[in-house]
């Protein structure tokens, strides 16, 4: 079975910095990323889920794209009081990869903060999209 991670980050209480939180490793199953989502929201006062699509280069939808808006319709009847919104993430992976190549990071640790680092530039997309 394919591991799989939700790469998390939070904004601060002004919505104007994104930060890593974490990467969630689910296996495929929702159920246990959602589990893991409702720990965050509980310690953490978010009013706006956001999503990364991941489209094409071309913006078609990939396999990954359908499965993640069967996933946002899952959150938006779970979270039904929350604001639910998608952002392209088409090369927020590179970038990742790409800073962790600046910073030196090894090879043994980008694994696991990849989708982390990758959920940072979705929400940094978001919130210079919000101003």
């Amino acid at each position: 079975m394919e591991m799989l991670g939700c790469g998390i980050a939070i904004t601060d209480e002004l919505g104007i910095t994104s930060q890593g939180l974490e990467t969630i490793h689910y296996k495929g199953n929702d159920k246990i990323l959602l589990a893991s989502l409702d720990k965050i929201l509980s310690e953490y006062q978010v009013d706006t889920i956001v999503v990364g699509m991941p489209y094409n280069m071309d913006g078609s939808k990939t396999e990954r794209a359908e499965k993640t808006e069967k996933f946002i319709h899952k959150l938006k009847c779970k979270y039904n009081k929350m604001k639910i919104e998608q952002i392209d993430e088409r090369l927020t992976t590179v970038q990742a990869d790409k800073t962790m190549i600046e910073l030196g990071i090894n090879k043994y640790k980008k694994k696991n903060i990849r989708d982390t680092m990758a959920a940072t530039y979705i929400l940094e997309t978001y919130i210079n999209t919000e101003k």
